[in-house]
Formats: C-alpha cells, structure tokens, sequence
C-alpha cells in the first residue's frame, strides 16, 4: 500500500503541474494558484497546496517542467539531428522556429519568452530562475556556436556570444509577431534571419 500511495502521489503531482503549464502558457505564472488548480482539478486546495506548499513554489515546479519540454523539443532534438558545427546550429534554429509556431496562438506562444517578460521586473526566486534559465540557454547557443568555429565552419573572428544574442533576438521578435501581430509569415522569416545570422544560405 505504501507504494501505491507514493505512486498515486507522483502521479497526482504530475496532473497538477500540467495543468499548471496549461495555464502559465496562456495566462502567465501568475495566473497559476493553488485555487484555480484545485477547482479546474477537482481537488481541495489542501490536496493541492500539500504537494507543493506555497505558490511560489508551484510557479517554480512549472517552470521547471516548462523548461524541461523545450529542451526535449529544441536542443535535444537538434543533438539528434546532427553533430557538432554548423549543422547542428541550423537544427537547433529551425527546430526553434517550429517550437515557436507549434505553439502558436493556441499554444499561448513560447512559455520562456513570456515568463521573462512577466517576471523581468519582480524580485524573488521565480525571476532567479527565469534569468538563470535564460542564461544557460545563451550559453548553450554560443557553446555551439563557438563548436562551429573549432569546425571550421564558421570564421575564426566570429563571436559566439554575438551569435547566441541576435539569435535569441530573433526568436523573441518571431513569437510577438505569431503571437500579438497574427503573422503568418513570421516563421519563415525567423528561419530566414536565424540562417543569415550564422552565415548560411
């Protein structure tokens, strides 16, 4: 019986941040509280405030599952794809593009780009972890950027901080303009300036 329970408790963690994700996608982390789970849930809110313990750290749970699907659905796919060099830096941006557009309007848009504008300005763990997953994600894209020059694929003069800064500018323009402009054309140009950027055809 024990490990029924503790198999019954992960599992219900589990509905409570999906839903939570569902909601952060197109209201915000703010928007995810306890009550609002627990009603959209058919739970009490002890059963869900018991999993988690405040708000803040169901926001912080969400996040991370949050971050954890793009990561599945971006640079893990782009690892798969290709090895190190330009190759896999094309992958990774193309596969960034279809993340933004797949989310789309339903979707809510990128979930990351919309919690660092929500939480840019507010003090507190949430914006830590918001700026720190912001971070390793420039890293990871100058890391490979930098993997594309020891290939030799890119010029030795090119900076890879350079390259991971106006890549992320580009994604963050595309989402607002599938999300707020209803581009359809949006992705392809984001394709299109990812491509240049990094100096490919």
């Amino acid at each position: 019986m024990p490990r029924r329970s503790a198999a019954e408790a992960l599992d219900t963690r589990a509905r409570i941040l999906d839903r939570a994700v569902e909601i952060a996608a197109t209201d915000g982390l703010e928007g995810v509280t306890i009550g609002r789970l627990a009603t959209d849930l058919g739970m009490s809110k002890a059963g869900v405030h018991g999993h988690f313990g405040s708000k803040e750290a169901l926001q912080l749970a969400a996040f991370d599952v949050a971050v954890e699907q793009f990561r599945e659905r971006v640079p893990a796919r782009a690892a798969q794809a290709a090895g190190p060099g330009l190759g896999r830096l094309l992958h990774l941006c193309d596969a960034w593009v279809d993340y933004l557009e797949r989310e789309g309007i339903a979707g809510g848009g990128c979930f990351l780009t919309a919690a660092a504008l929500e939480f840019d300005n507010r003090p507190g763990p949430v914006r830590d972890a918001v700026a720190d997953a912001a971070d390793r994600w420039l890293a990871h894209l100058a890391r490979l950027a930098a993997e594309a020059v020891e290939a030799g694929d890119l010029p030795s003069e090119t900076d890879p901080a350079q390259i991971a800064f106006e890549l992320n500018g580009i994604a963050m323009a595309a989402n607002q303009a599938i999300q707020l402009q209803r581009d359809p054309a949006a992705p392809d140009r984001a394709r299109r300036a990812m491509h240049r950027t990094v100096g490919a055809p």
